[in-house]
């Protein structure tokens, strides 16, 4: 419901004050979109995804609304909530680490900046990570990168999907080269994941830049990115004054990315859900049971590990 529809709907009702529109606003009710500038309902836009109705712009979201839009019912189980970071660099610019950490945990409620676990999507067990931006710009130091590589090795051993939502500036400095060798430990790991034959699918959402982008975001079966998310390494600016160029007006994008075959596919986020379902069944086509008829007529080419020979 649009403001103009909300307004239509009061005149009918009777009138009522500006000091009282004024007050909705400010306690929430509406939220003014950031490209279109349009006053949406909170609760329709929140019911809608947080996508705008009316120009299809895609709010950033948290991690919790994330895991509530994809997650089936009750079925979430978060791992590793007890891992804290630390400072082992003792790093202090206009403030000291330990003081960010402090107001980012109780800003957010979170640890760090993501959130792993396992649940149900449409049925479907998963191992799901979801960065958060709230998070120090959702930077990737060692308990992001830990938890990561925690969630795929156990959804490796579980053999379930591994789905990924990235919204990163990048590794984090505050931690220096502990934060840059989780490329590769995250990598590492998903490498085995790969080799046991199971699905890895990363969802960029905007923006995912810097080290992320360079390591665990553009390694998937499939690569899905949002509408216009920004996606890329370094920033335009640097990009430009290296290349001494000017880029394109979409450099950058999703757009751009999927013209570039950088990105498999867009999914808008009202159908992102349905989508990695879909993605799931094709990749594990037998999960579900069989009819019995079916089931009698297959058997296994190979019965045991001692069957099979080697070329």
């Amino acid at each position: 419901m649009s403001l103009f529809d909300w307004f239509a709907n009061r005149q009918k009702s009777g009138p009522i004050s500006e000091q009282r529109q004024e007050r909705e606003i400010a306690d929430g009710l509406w939220t003014k979109c950031e490209a279109c500038g349009v006053l949406t309902y909170t609760k329709d836009l929140r019911a809608n995804h947080w996508v705008c109705n009316d120009c299809g712009h895609h709010h950033r979201i948290h991690s919790d609304e994330r895991i509530r839009q994809l997650i089936d019912g009750d079925s979430w189980h978060p791992w590793d909530t007890y891992i804290l970071p630390q400072d082992p660099l003792r790093f202090r610019d206009r403030k000291a680490y330990t003081d960010r950490l402090r107001d980012m945990q109780a800003k957010t409620g979170l640890t760090d900046g993501v959130q792993t676990g396992f649940g149900k999507l449409q049925g479907l067990s998963v191992g799901l990570g979801v960065m958060d931006f709230r998070c120090m710009g959702g930077s990737m130091g060692s308990v992001v990168g830990e938890k990561l590589t925690r969630l795929i090795e156990r959804s490796t051993e579980a053999r379930y999907p591994v789905i990924i939502v990235c919204a990163s500036g990048g590794a984090r400095m505050q931690e220096g080269m502990l934060s840059l060798m989780q490329m590769a430990k995250i990598s590492g790991a998903l490498e085995c994941h790969r080799q046991a034959g199971l699905l890895y699918t990363p969802v960029l959402s905007h923006p995912t830049t810097g080290g992320v982008t360079a390591s665990f975001a553009m390694l998937g079966d499939i690569i899905i990115a949002e509408p216009k998310a920004t996606i890329g390494f370094a920033g335009r600016r640097v990009v430009e004054q290296t290349l001494r160029e000017k880029l394109p007006d979409d450099f950058q994008t999703a757009e751009y990315l999927l013209n570039h075959g950088f990105v498999d596919i867009i999914v808008p986020r009202t159908q992102l859900k349905s989508t990695l379902a879909q993605l799931i069944r094709l990749h594990q086509p037998f999960e579900s049971p069989l009819p019995s008829v079916l089931r009698q007529e297959i058997s296994p080419l190979v019965s045991s590990p001692s069957q099979m020979t080697h070329s």
